[in-house]
């Protein structure tokens, strides 16, 4: 019996989706809830499960084609007889007298054509009693069809030898993923939409970096995580987010809505690129808490295992460009939020303190706003808020 794999349901909004990766080749067998393909969107990819138990019996989608919600992505041949691989049913070699029929059966016919091969013949004109099929029993598939439209008809005449040589053939041509669409679209909208300034200040370190040492691994031994910046960097936020409101809220036509919750958006990398997952109320979690959450996204990012709950809301963003070496930069916000802090690499410099030059580990860090609800004034008292908290943690711990 054939059951059918359709894409499931993909979150709120989103109704399209990419195939990713086939996990299994036609005729090779699977088990019930086994992943079986994967789908992208411009947010998170989604395993697709297996209906049952059995081989995959067609695939009419493959990789990089566009499917809908509810679309019929293949289907599998359910039960244990059907889960013999095509090399099993190569070694019997069909009867001669048997390949005869198949290859001249009408266009029409449905029994050894998929839907969507079908379609697709008509729409091309391609005579499918011409075509070999790849399918369980020698069933046309999408892709045979698409075999025969790729051929070429005649070879292709030789290139002029006059003028320079082309580049084409030391190009590759790679189509966008949905998550690269969706971050284009999204600092596009950004640029569009808000009045961005960027403002800056530096941090020195140093009473973060001998915190960390005096306390690293009495912290880890206690809560099985590591002690880093990001934390810190957190609550510094979130400190300075309650003394200026106005960058924890968003423009709503004419209306200002100011958020009195701190979901703080941490930047992490991800298989696929850049991910925003949200850390939920954030003024209520201890540091070991923090660093905990923020590690857990980070480790789900890298395996494709964040969900659309994950990356949804936010109402400011930190972004650690330091960690790939950046000295400097301006972050783009993340609509329709207000602010996005960008945090830098620690660099040994020469600064003044009280009359001496001395040598201390600064950060840079910036403030990116909108300037239609942000002043110039907030913004640098923000920053200043932040420096004021890392440089004295100690005020991080005892909350004042």
């Amino acid at each position: 019996m054939a059951v059918e794999l359709k894409v499931p349901p993909l979150g709120e909004s989103i109704t399209e989706a990419v195939v990713g990766k086939w996990n299994k080749k036609q005729g090779e067998s699977v088990t019930a809830d086994e992943p079986l393909v994967v789908l992208e969107t411009d947010k998170v990819t989604i395993d697709v499960p297996a209906p049952a138990a059995g081989s995959v019996a067609s695939i009419a989608f493959k990789e990089g084609d566009k499917v809908r919600v509810g679309d019929v992505l293949g289907t599998i041949e359910a039960g244990a007889g059907a889960a013999a691989s095509p090399a099993v049913a190569a070694a019997t070699p069909a009867p001669a007298q048997a390949a005869a029929p198949v290859a001249a059966a009408p266009a029409g016919s449905d029994t050894r054509i998929t839907p969507t091969a079908k379609k697709m013949a008509e729409e091309n004109r391609v005579d499918v009693g011409q075509l070999k099929g790849s399918g369980t029993g020698g069933r046309i598939m999408k892709e045979d069809v698409q075999g025969q439209l790729n051929r070429p008809s005649a070879p292709p005449a030789p290139a002029a030898p006059s003028g320079p040589r082309p580049n084409a053939a030391r190009e590759e041509r790679v189509r966008m993923t949905p998550l690269r669409k969706r971050v284009a679209e999204r600092l596009l909208q950004a640029q569009s939409n808000a009045a961005l300034l960027t403002t800056f200040n530096e941090v020195d370190m140093g009473e973060v970096m001998a915190l960390r040492k005096k306390y690293n691994d009495k912290f880890q031994a206690k809560h099985g995580v590591k002690l880093g910046f990001m934390s810190f960097f957190i609550r510094a936020s979130v400190e300075a987010l309650k003394a200026f409101p106005q960058i924890n809220a968003e423009i709503d036509g004419e209306d200002v809505i100011f958020k009195h919750y701190y979901d703080i958006g941490v930047a992490v990398s991800g298989s696929r690129g850049l991910v925003v997952p949200v850390v939920r109320d954030a003024d209520k979690l201890s540091l070991a808490d923090l660093e905990k959450t923020v590690g857990d996204y980070g480790g789900r990012a890298r395996n494709d295992k964040l969900t659309m709950a994950d990356l949804t809301g936010g109402t400011f963003t930190i972004t650690n460009g330091g960690i790939f070496g950046s000295m400097l930069s301006t972050p783009i916000l993340n609509p329709p939020q207000t602010g996005i802090l960008g945090m830098h690499n620690i660099v040994e410099r020469p600064v003044a303190r009280d009359g001496q030059v001395v040598i201390r580990p600064i950060m840079y860090i910036a403030l990116t706003y909108d300037h239609r609800l942000v002043d110039g004034r907030e913004a640098v008292q923000f920053l200043v808020r932040v420096k004021e908290c890392i440089e004295d943690p100690e005020r991080l711990l005892l909350d004042i």
